[in-house]
């Protein structure tokens, strides 16, 4: 791999966790399914790879695809990508099967709610007003190790109204695009379930 950390730091995160194993599974099905955030570079990469360096030891590398150039927005501020407070964490965290989408108490605790991912999520998009949608995305940081050995993803949310910089087209471009990846989380988690 020719990828140098140096190159953008944003895409080198931390894979510190206890069971490591169990972190990289839980982050790779979400791979080609969440677009991820570099404030560095200001850019949303929708088209990526996840790597784990043997020689980079407890990283996990993202390295976007040079060939889908177009699948890469740039411009977006560092104030049009804002956190949510709102996690995916596995069933098995809570004893139940799948995904859920929960909170986390500001002193790291499992909040009172915690809902099966994909009616929670399209809630929340269903239910957002149509200039300010629901738009998730990663950044560095989002993959968290909770109650010392469970993999948990925060989620940021994209706000299309702060995106001055990009055409219209752009931001129709940039909703689009976010929301067939979701879609297509949603459609793995149905196989998924249903292979059982």
């Amino acid at each position: 791999m020719d990828y140098e950390q140096s190159d953008n730091p944003d895409l080198a995160w931390d894979l510190d966790f206890s069971n490591r194993q169990r972190a990289q599974d839980f982050v790779m099905q979400f791979e080609s399914t969440l677009c991820v955030y570099s404030p560095s570079v200001q850019q949303v990469y929708t088209t990526y790879n996840m790597y784990f360096p043997k020689d980079w030891d407890r990283k996990l590398v993202i390295l976007p695809d040079p060939s889908a150039f177009h699948d890469t927005f740039n411009f977006i501020a560092h104030d049009a990508v804002v956190a949510t407070g709102l996690y995916i964490i596995p069933g098995e965290l809570i004893e139940k099967d799948g995904l859920y989408l929960a909170n986390v108490d500001e002193n790291r605790a499992m909040g009172d709610r915690q809902v099966p991912f994909e009616p929670g999520i399209k809630t929340i998009m269903a239910n957002r007003p149509d200039d300010d949608p629901f738009l998730p995305v990663l950044a560095k940081g989002d993959l968290r190790e909770f109650e010392q050995s469970w993999p948990v993803l925060h989620l940021h949310r994209i706000k299309p109204s702060v995106l001055k910089e990009l055409s219209e087209f752009d931001r129709a471009s940039l909703r689009s695009v976010v929301s067939e990846k979701m879609e297509s989380l949603f459609l793995m988690q149905t196989a998924s379930a249903l292979s059982y």
